[in-house]
């Protein structure tokens, strides 16, 4: 079946691009631009008003395990469908919400559907269809939430600045029900056998490729499963300090467009990164892990140089993008190199719960910490976090080199 010019799995790769483009470049890439004037219309803090995202981080951590579970039990296809009909919804509902606490309930009900949509969609799927080329389209798909937020971030900053937030929030709605989620319904398949078909870059004659590595009794009791918790979470950790370098580009002296072209060069950068790590790690999964985290590293290096002018503000934030990308890329390409695909949507699904906790938790504290602390502080907590990660990366790679799931 592979030598076929054309495999169904290049549309499941267009669906996952679809969520992570549209679904994740809507709900998670252009979330900022609505801090300000919502905050300011309800009358409440920054601050309150960005719980909103602690409570989807909070409910994706928590539902995560169950969500691994289900996509092995149910169909994958209609548990995504109708997380996107959920979120489109919601995103309705959101238009007229008057209350703060309105928004911490739409959260935690969009964070339940994220835990399919965000963290397991394309990593399952991708390794259900592909034995060939995994790190690229992993890359590729998960790229699409980086081009989502170059591409919505201004049409989304054009509604509100035009029309008002709650516009915004409509069209937003209108888009994932009216585009996603039907195509989703028609297009989306669970396994290369429904259509008939092995994975891509699987052999004629193979017919137990998917079925290998560790299942999930023994990865638990493995502490490269716990390092890799930590990596997931230290990393997460990393990336949502994206979410306070707009306040970081202003407070030394720059304009708040110049914060704005700050924040798109970080998603310049997780997009470019995104697809360059995913081909990086089908030769090198080390190479891969190391690139993230040694760029990212710079990049905060350049960051806290950026007083001097925006051209260092600018290169750091793009090589930050590169760590950022990590997050998602490296965490699933390094749990597929160390265990395999034999119970992978159970084990990545745990691993991802230290992805939703470290969002959650995060995504607050370094607000607090912003306040009470020199922010340079802040980035270069950011440099020990990646150096450690990069180190754990190595550690979980070398642990298995006897394992042929690892480099």
């Amino acid at each position: 079946m592979t030598n076929s010019k054309f495999h169904y799995g290049y549309v499941i790769v267009f669906c996952c691009c679809l969520i992570m483009g549209i679904n994740i470049g809507l709900v998670m890439s252009s979330a900022g631009i609505f801090y300000t004037p919502v905050s300011a219309d309800l009358g409440v803090s920054k601050g309150d008003f960005g719980l909103y995202m602690t409570f989807v981080y909070a409910f994706s951590f928590l539902m995560l395990s169950v969500a691994g579970k289900l996509l092995d039990k149910y169909s994958a296809r209609w548990l995504l469908t109708i997380s996107t009909a959920v979120v489109g919804v919601l995103y309705l509902l959101m238009s007229e919400f008057n209350a703060v606490w309105q928004f911490y309930v739409a959260g935690a009900i969009i964070g339940i559907a994220l835990s399919f949509l965000l963290y397991l969609s394309y990593p399952v799927l991708i390794n259900r269809w592909f034995n060939a080329r995994v790190g690229f389209f992993i890359g590729v798909c998960s790229a699409a939430s980086g081009i989502g937020g170059i591409l919505f971030n201004p049409f989304g900053g054009y509604l509100i600045e035009t029309f008002g937030w709650r516009t915004a929030y409509l069209v937003f709605g209108i888009i994932i029900l009216v585009v996603v989620t039907p195509l989703l319904g028609i297009l989306l398949r669970n396994h290369p056998s429904d259509k008939g078909l092995k994975p891509y870059g699987e052999k004629a004659e193979t017919t137990e490729v998917q079925n290998t590595g560790m299942d999930y009794a023994a990865a638990i009791k493995s502490p490269v499963f716990y390092a890799l918790l930590v990596f997931a979470l230290f990393m997460i950790a990393v990336s949502t300090l994206n979410l306070f370098l707009p306040t970081y580009v202003t407070t030394v002296g720059f304009s708040v467009e110049q914060s704005a072209f700050v924040a798109s060069a970080v998603m310049l950068g997780v997009t470019i990164g995104k697809v360059a790590l995913g081909y990086i790690n089908d030769r090198n999964s080390l190479a891969g892990v190391f690139t993230s985290t040694g760029l990212g590293i710079i990049g905060f290096v350049f960051l806290l140089m950026g007083k001097e002018g925006m051209i260092w503000m600018t290169i750091g934030a793009f090589l930050f993008g590169w760590a950022y990308a990590g997050v998602t890329v490296e965490t699933a390409l390094l749990v597929r190199s160390v265990f395999g695909t034999k119970d992978y949507s159970k084990i990545f699904s745990n691993i991802s719960i230290a992805l939703a906790l470290g969002g959650a938790v995060m995504a607050g504290a370094w607000g607090y910490l912003a306040d009470i602390l020199d922010f340079k502080i802040i980035l270069s907590s950011g440099i020990v976090l990646l150096l450690i990660s990069g180190l754990i990366g190595f550690y979980a790679l070398r642990a298995n080199k006897n394992n042929h799931y690892a480099d």
